[in-house]
C-alpha cells in the first residue's frame, strides 16, 4: 500500500491505495512545518481513523506540500512520519513538484500554484528548476486566497470598501479593527486568518469590486512570475493549480489574456492526477 498527499496550509488531501484500487481518501488539517513542529504533526497522524488503522500497511508515502522547501524544514515532515508510518519510505517534497507533476506529466510547461499562497516555475519534465519566486505571505502570494484577505482587511479598516461590500461583509464576518489586529499580527498563523477571506470573494464572485480586486491580483501575479517564465520559454504551456485558480478562472483566462497568456490546464486539487501517476509506477 502506498499514500499520495497534497497539502496547502489550510488542508491536506490524502490518497491510500494498493494494487490499482484506491483504498481510502479524506482530508486532514494542512501540514506546513513552517507553521508545524513534529509534535503537532504526530498528533494530527494520531487522531485520524484511517491513518491509524493503515499506518503499518503502508510501504511508501509521497508527501507534497507548501512549506517543504529545503531540508531542513523537509526533515520535521519526515521525522514526524517516520515515528508514525514505522515501515514506510518518505519521500517530502515542495507543492510545486506535484502541481507539476499533476499539469504535465513527464513534458515541460510553467506551472503557477494559486491557493491560499502562490508560487511559479519552470518545469522541464523531470523536475522543478530552482527560481528565487516563494517568498510567502508577507513578500509575495499576489492573488493568492491571502493576498485577497488582505486587500479586503486593508479596504474594511481604512473604510474604503464599498458601501454594499463593506455591509456583505461586516454581516457574515461580525468583526472589528482590534479583533483583526490582534488575529494579524499576534496571533499564530496569520496567512491562515488571511486566507479564510478567499470564500468572501467567491461568494461574491459577481460583484464589480471582487472582480476588479481577484484580477488586480491575478495581473499582479502573471506580470511578476509568468511573463518572466515565458520570456524564458516562449513556447512552453502555462498550467495553473489550486483552488483560488479554479475558483476564478474566469477572471484568471481573462487576465491571461489580457497580458498576451494563453493557460493549457486549471486544475484546482492535484490530488487525483497524482494517485493516477503514482499507481502507474507502483
Amino acid at each position: 500500500m502506498f499514500a499520495v498527499v497534497y497539502s496547502g496550509s489550510n488542508y491536506a488531501d490524502w490518497r491510500l491505495a494498493d494494487k490499482g484500487r484506491t483504498v481510502a481518501s479524506f482530508k486532514t488539517n494542512g501540514i506546513n512545518p513552517y507553521f508545524s513542529d513534529e509534535k503537532a504533526i504526530t498528533q494530527l497522524l494520531n487522531k485520524n481513523i484511517n491513518l491509524i488503522h493503515h499506518a503499518e500497511a503502508i510501504k511508501r508515502i509521497y508527501f507534497f506540500g507548501a512549506g517543504a522547501s529545503n531540508d531542513e524544514l523537509k526533515a520535521v515532515i519526515i521525522n514526524a512520519f517516520s515515528g508514525f508510518f514505522k515501515f514506510a519510505k518518505i519521500s517530502v517534497q515542495h507543492d510545486i513538484e506535484a502541481a507539476a507533476i499533476a499539469c504535465c506529466k513527464n513534458k515541460p510547461g510553467i506551472i503557477c500554484i494559486c491557493g491560499s499562497g502562490s508560487n511559479a516555475a519552470w518545469y522541464d519534465g523531470k523536475k522543478v528548476r530552482p527560481n528565487n519566486y516563494g517568498l510567502g505571505y508577507i513578500l509575495a502570494d499576489e492573488g493568492s486566497g491571502n493576498w485577497m484577505g488582505k486587500q479586503l482587511l486593508k479596504g474594511y479598516m481604512s473604510e474604503t470598501l464599498p458601501a454594499d461590500i463593506r455591509q456583505k461583509f461586516v454581516k457574515k464576518h461580525e468583526i472589528d479593527r482590534k479583533n483583526i489586529l490582534d488575529k494579524v499580527y499576534r496571533q499564530k498563523h496569520p496567512a491562515l486568518y488571511l486566507s479564510g477571506f478567499a470564500d468572501f470573494f467567491a461568494d461574491n464572485i459577481t460583484e464589480h469590486y471582487v472582480k476588479k480586486t481577484v484580477k488586480t491580483g491575478f495581473d499582479k501575479l502573471i506580470k511578476t512570475y509568468i511573463l518572466p517564465l515565458r520570456e524564458q520559454h516562449p513556447d512552453a504551456p502555462v498550467h495553473f493549480a489550486g483552488s483560488v485558480a479554479a475558483n476564478f478562472q474566469d477572471y484568471l483566462r481573462e487576465t491571461a489574456t489580457e497580458n498576451g497568456i494563453s493557460i493549457e490546464y486549471i486544475i484546482k486539487e492535484p490530488i487525483n492526477n497524482l494517485l493516477s501517476y503514482y499507481q502507474n509506477k507502483n
